[in-house]
């Protein structure tokens, strides 16, 4: 079938909308029709070169729609069921799937590689070339077939339009303070760097039961919601912070760090490890830059203070429990989905979209279908 999607041909080219053929889904696959898309930082990555994928890709990896069609073996999703996408697909089956952690799905080796799981092929064309998926998933397409694995069926009337944050940002930012950093009631956390999931890190240190909250970032509207969603401090800097964190603490520091800058700075790690408390943790949930290879700290210091340095995928979460976990509090009141949105796009706007991100106009952005 015909269908449009936003295609990256080059690494630093601007997105590029145009229709493109879409095979049916063979075994195990699911094609879906895409209500709506988060425009997350990590598909600016693939722009900058700063996560390596072969080109040409298409785009988007927080997505929920409607399945239209299953291939053969799909016996749990029929047409009309309302799925998210997780980016990481989840087997169930391999040893960290079975021991607790979906986010270290073995299937996520392929994650850059783009092609369908099951054959390593493509269902996706444009001009008669083969077309990757950004995360399997290709989400800024009106449809996609994707792997069953990468999809969570939700109940009918789950908003999919807010909904759709909960296949990356909305986990990943808030299991960076529940699981990874493991923040506890009364503890002091702070978030660098208030874009998609460090906002949602706010949330879940709150949720937690975080005694002070302290956002970090260096634009005045960010640092504005940071408080609507739940922050107790702002700092524009890591060096303002470190003063205002030492002040507040009385020189204890913050026992959580949660890194979730657009993209990672080797050289901020050292000044992470300065706002943290003894036997504190930082978290580091933003990307780096594949190329990166030197991180400034002091090893010295980890040793006599005992703190802790520490990554996190997804936010350490399994994407079949927490996404209808997560979907529970915002039924409930306690997690705001809807505010995180400052603006809708069409399709043909995801230029526009990552414009808007880019000059930090934006706290979240979305692609509605």
């Amino acid at each position: 079938m015909k269908t449009r999607a936003a295609i990256l041909w080059e690494v630093g080219k601007d997105w590029s909308v145009e229709e493109i053929d879409l095979d049916p889904p063979k075994a195990g696959e699911v094609l879906v029709k895409l209500v709506a898309s988060g425009l997350c930082h990590s598909d600016e990555h693939l722009v900058t070169g700063d996560i390596p994928a072969p080109m040409p890709v298409i785009g988007g990896h927080e997505g929920a729609g409607v399945v239209e069609e299953v291939g053969p073996g799909v016996d749990w999703l029929v047409p009309g069921d309302h799925v998210i996408f997780g980016f990481i697909p989840a087997c169930g089956r391999c040893p960290s799937c079975a021991s607790g952690h979906e986010n270290l799905c073995d299937l996520g080796m392929y994650l850059l590689e783009g092609k369908q799981i099951s054959d390593h092929t493509s269902r996706h064309h444009a001009h008669d070339t083969d077309l990757g998926l950004m995360c399997l998933l290709g989400t800024f397409a009106e449809r996609s077939v994707v792997n069953e694995a990468s999809c969570i069926k939700v109940e009918p009337d789950v908003p999919l339009g807010v909904a759709c944050l909960l296949g990356c940002g909305v986990v990943t930012g808030w299991g960076s303070a529940v699981y990874a950093a493991d923040v506890t009631p009364g503890e002091d956390v702070a978030v660098v760097g208030i874009g998609g999931i460090g906002i949602n890190a706010i949330q879940g240190a709150k949720l937690a039961g975080a005694h002070r909250i302290f956002a970090i970032d260096p634009l005045p509207f960010k640092r504005e919601k940071a408080m609507e969603f739940g922050a107790t401090h702002t700092a524009s800097s890591l060096e303002e912070a470190l003063a205002q964190i030492g002040e507040v603490t009385l020189g204890r520091m913050a026992n959580k760090v949660i890194m979730t800058m657009g993209l990672g700075d080797g050289n901020a790690i050292a000044a992470a490890l300065a706002i943290t408390a003894k036997r504190g943790r930082v978290v580091v949930t933003n990307i780096h830059s594949a190329a990166e290879t030197q991180v400034a700290m002091s090893a010295f210091e980890l040793t006599l203070l005992e703190k802790q340095v520490v990554g996190s995928l997804f936010g350490s979460a399994n994407p079949r429990v927490d996404i209808p976990r997560l979907l529970g509090l915002y039924a409930d009141g306690q997690l705001k989905l809807d505010e995180l949105v400052t603006r809708t796009y069409r399709l043909d706007e995801v230029n526009h979209g990552y414009e808007d991100m880019r000059e930090g106009r934006n706290l979240r952005g979305v692609i509605n279908f």
